[in-house]
């Protein structure tokens, strides 16, 4: 089967100059144009897909299975970014056009997909992956072919490569970050640890773990993991309402996010009696569960919809323009977002395609235009940002109630490996 190859400009074509101009607006501040009447040869050393017009990447996510409930979102805020930035030019004077891969929720697939696009079709970059599971399956693949992976998913740390470009959020962002909020806000001190079983629900609450007795100085009361796409999650709520947390930590993902939220409110746990902070409940999710199962519980992230600002005010009213009144915007959406305007960036500052130019360029680039506000790349790969914490709303949104100082990232901190 051939890979759909996106020639992302046409997509555009027919949208009005109002709305262009309102496009063009989203990320003004980030550089345009520079070096565009290089040659090929000057750009692009190491063979990748580039020619004197067009530059192709690849997009390498979950748009079937469990997980593309949570991955459709990214789809389409990478395909944004690039419709957008091919209107303001392209890069380097070339046009991106994009080859997709599906994942399909299935970890092996990832890799051989990754395979596909770094050593059959030689893409110049990679906008992909949500669960780290994935990550960990395509790492290798990028680590020795040398390629480069926008990754957009909050995650458990532990990890930094050359060959990756962190957009979400590490642990000491939100998993300590939130927690901390829990316990100083709520006075939690007893703790029940939920998670989906696979990598990153289980890193993340031994992360939780060790923050709640080393430091905070609490109790986890329970701990439990369920396979991806579960559903029957009646012998949990029982156990939660026995064990009585003062908080529950929740890391269910993908589609078991409806199951377990609606299952929650039929067996009359609300917020008004039991404490919740999910880490892993974006808006995009929300949309399926629907917001009457979830009103009042908090979410740990750095992103909302809600965010008033005017960055963000543009980048919603381009997101629902292109994909209808109805889209949704969660933070994993937004990361995905700011994938390719990161790799314009460096692709500019360094004034190649060259990966190793790429990773050697991230380092210090800021966005001032960012939705969620204002990011800058680390030499570690990782993004500073805010945490936020949110509370669901009838209508499927968060309210933000809580938002930190800028948080340098430190994916490794000690004493929590």
């Amino acid at each position: 089967m051939k890979p759909t190859v996106l020639n992302a400009p046409s997509n555009l074509r027919a949208i009005s100059r109002s709305l262009r101009t309102l496009l063009f607006g989203v990320m003004a501040s980030v550089p345009l144009l520079v070096n565009a009447g290089t040659t090929t040869a000057e750009v692009n050393t190491t063979g990748l897909a580039v020619t004197d017009s067009v530059v192709k990447v690849g997009q390498l996510h979950s748009a079937t299975g469990t997980m593309a409930i949570s991955e459709t979102g990214s789809i389409q805020a990478e395909r944004l970014a690039i419709d957008q930035i091919n209107e303001m030019g392209g890069i380097l004077g070339r046009k991106i056009e994009i080859i997709q891969e599906d994942g399909a929720s299935d970890w092996p697939t990832f890799a051989e997909k990754a395979r596909k696009l770094l050593v059959n079709d030689k893409v110049a970059a990679v906008f992909g992956c949500w669960t780290s599971a994935s990550r960990k399956a395509v790492l290798p693949v990028f680590e020795k072919e040398n390629g480069m992976l926008y990754y957009p998913t909050f995650y458990e740390g532990l990890e930094q490569s050359k060959n990756v470009i962190y957009t979400g959020q590490e642990a000491t962002q939100q998993i300590i970050a939130g927690l901390d909020w829990l316990a100083k806000t709520k006075g939690a001190k007893k703790f029940y640890l939920v998670g989906s079983d696979y990598i990153w629900p289980r890193t993340s609450n031994k992360i939780a773990r060790k923050h709640i007795e080393n430091v905070l100085k609490g109790e986890v009361v329970g701990e439990d993991y369920f396979p991806l796409g579960h559903t029957q999650f009646g012998s949990l709520i029982n156990k939660i309402k026995l064990k009585k947390p003062d908080a529950v930590y929740s890391i269910i993902v993908g589609g078991s996010n409806v199951a377990w939220w609606k299952q929650l409110k039929a067996a009359g746990v609300t917020s008004d009696k039991q404490t919740i902070l999910t880490i892993s409940v974006t808006e995009d999710e929300i949309l399926g569960i629907g917001g009457e199962n979830m009103v009042g519980f908090y979410a740990a992230m750095k992103y909302f919809q809600s965010l008033d600002n005017d960055n963000n005010k543009k980048f919603v009213a381009a997101f629902k323009a292109k994909y209808g009144d109805k889209a949704v915007i969660g933070d994993v959406t937004q990361a995905a977002y700011l994938g390719p305007w990161l790799w314009k960036a460096a692709v500019e500052k360094a004034g190649s395609f060259d990966i190793d130019k790429i990773a050697a360029a991230s380092p210090g680039i800021e966005l001032k235009t960012a939705p969620e506000g204002y990011v800058k790349v680390h030499e570690n790969h990782h993004l500073w940002s805010k945490l936020r914490i949110g509370e669901a709303l009838a209508d499927g949104q968060y309210k933000v109630i809580y938002e930190s100082d800028l948080i340098e990232p430190n994916p490794v901190p000690k004493g929590y490996q």
